[in-house]
């Protein structure tokens, strides 16, 4: 099918497209409306005001909710968004939501085909008590059989709860080019991920104080987690382990590519992961900890995937024997962002077809 096709691609309100620092769903976002305009589609864009991109851009809130400290907990603008772009589906072939659970209230109400990409887990794991099963997962599942699913790895679908008959695993990808390849590191690694414990920022200063080495964080200090930095986290800082604060887009090919190896020893199940990609396209070797789609994204021949903090500190100490540039090979191959839409495109043609 050589139809060029009409296609809203609707984004969550809370950061720019594309993210100046943080936000991986906003730079996923970036990238299918860039690359789907390139192709020829008609591509409109449902997000905050002061995005920037090639597709048609339609808004609601005249700037990211973050600027104007809406919680994340407020769903109301997002909610707006999501209107918005139902009410104009004659305008469209095919609706392609980023906004989670928000989209299965709207998707029934119009015969164009929804494409649902689950960029945020659903596991029932993730709440305190196993026992119940949390409205969010309710509402997947009511909704199920009219959800085209997009899971983002084979682990998000293999622990998910909720079966949904439609189902694609499409994996993120990235500009490559953005990246520049390093084959001579410095002598620091590196952390970074948005300030967390479950993102594994105490996991890897144990295994930078247990080594010795120079250790770099950096990463998005959210004001409810400032409380935190400062009794786990600032303790521990010294002349080898800094915390250098969030960076931009442009800093985070030196950044990458000046470490040794990305430590990344999460404790949840991350659904995909643009930090160890982003760190093999510049040639660093990733150390994970086994969990999620760690080991779909990182193989022997581009890091290691282990299971607690003795093994990272062995895989610290072997990390020379990597080949950095097996490492931006293996992201070339099959994490960027043109063999992304390759996926999106062959899927929003099936759907049609249907």
């Amino acid at each position: 099918m050589n139809k060029k096709l009409r296609i809203a691609q609707i984004a969550p309100l809370w950061i720019s497209i594309p993210p100046q620092k943080y936000g991986g769903i906003e730079r996923i976002v970036f990238w299918l409306c860039e690359e789907l305009t390139k192709r020829g589609h008609k591509v409109t864009l449902f997000a905050s005001g002061d995005s920037k991109t090639s597709a048609k851009l339609v808004s609601v809130y005249p700037r990211g909710l973050l600027k104007d400290k809406v919680p994340w907990t407020d769903p109301f603008w997002n909610l707006e968004n999501l209107s918005l772009a139902f009410r104009r589906t004659k305008e469209f072939d095919i609706i392609h939501s980023h906004l989670d659970l928000w989209t299965l209230f709207f998707q029934e109400l119009t015969k164009v085909p929804v494409v649902h990409t689950t960029h945020n887990p659903l596991y029932i794991s993730s709440i305190t008590d196993p026992k119940r099963i949390p409205t969010r997962l309710k509402m997947f599942k009511i909704h199920r059989k009219t959800t085209n699913a997009v899971f983002i790895s084979k682990s998000q679908r293999r622990l998910c709860p909720v079966k949904f008959p439609q189902n694609k695993i499409i994996y993120n990808g990235i500009d490559v080019s953005k990246f520049k390849f390093n084959p001579k590191p410095k002598d620091y690694f590196v952390w970074i991920a948005r300030i967390d414990k479950y993102k594994g920022i105490e996991n890897a200063i144990k295994a930078a104080e247990i080594t010795g080495v120079k250790l770099l964080l950096a990463g998005r200090l959210d004001p409810f987690r400032k409380e935190y930095f400062k009794e786990k986290i600032k303790p521990h800082l010294s002349k080898k382990i800094k915390y250098i604060g969030e960076l931009s887009k442009n800093q985070l090919s030196d950044f990458y590519g000046g470490a040794k190896a990305c430590l990344y020893p999460i404790e949840w199940e991350e659904p995909f992961g643009l930090i160890v990609v982003e760190a093999m396209a510049c040639g660093t070797p990733v150390i994970a900890f086994n969990h999620g789609s760690m080991p779909e994204l990182i193989t022997k021949d581009t890091g290691f995937v282990v299971n607690n903090i003795s093994e990272m500190v062995r895989a610290i100490k072997k990390v020379d024997k990597i080949d950095r540039e097996k490492c931006r090979q293996r992201v070339e191959k099959y994490f960027t962002y043109s063999k992304m839409v390759d996926e999106y495109e062959k899927l929003y043609y099936s759907l049609i077809k249907k």
